[in-house]
């Protein structure tokens, strides 16, 4: 049986959380516009730098700070945001984000995933319309960016993403 249309995509950027170098969990991100990938991402260190899986540990899980606080303190650059740096905003206008994230102990999908603050803002100045985050292999949350990222504004709520 053929796998819907957003399944298809959510497989993709399944496939690119594989190149994933963070120790605790993984996520690969997609961006599409009209049926065509405009961009990937995934959570890597910027380039040059070294990954945590080289390095052998996660400042983060040193220090036992919780799933959605103190980014500044990861290594990474979150998925998102690496799909919208390799994009061109006129590219992004209109599209669709594609997320999926898996725990690295345990390869389960991340319960409840969500963009962070910060991946929030790019995703809505880049002019992405629509975020598809899997849930599990066969289900997903859709959010219209405009109603659940500018008019709910968690920066107001002090909410937590990932």
């Amino acid at each position: 049986m053929r796998r819907d249309k957003l399944n298809y995509y959510l497989d993709i950027a399944e496939t690119v959380l594989d190149r994933g170098t963070c120790l605790r969990r993984n996520f690969g991100a997609i961006i599409v516009k009209n049926d065509q990938i405009i961009s990937t991402g995934y959570v890597g260190a910027p380039r040059g730098r070294a990954n945590c899986c080289d390095l052998g540990y996660c400042t983060r899980e040193k220090l036992q700070i919780p799933r959605g606080e103190r980014y500044e303190l990861c290594r990474s650059v979150h998925a998102e945001a690496n799909a919208i740096i390799s994009a061109s905003r006129m590219d992004m206008l209109g599209s669709t984000l594609f997320l999926v994230g898996r725990e690295v102990s345990t390869g389960d999908y991340v319960s409840g995933a969500n963009p962070c603050a910060m991946c929030k803002r790019m995703i809505i100045n880049a002019g992405i319309e629509t975020v598809v985050i899997r849930d599990d292999r066969d289900h997903y949350r859709i959010f219209n960016v405009r109603d659940s990222y500018i008019l709910e504004d968690e920066s107001l709520e002090e909410n937590r993403g990932y």
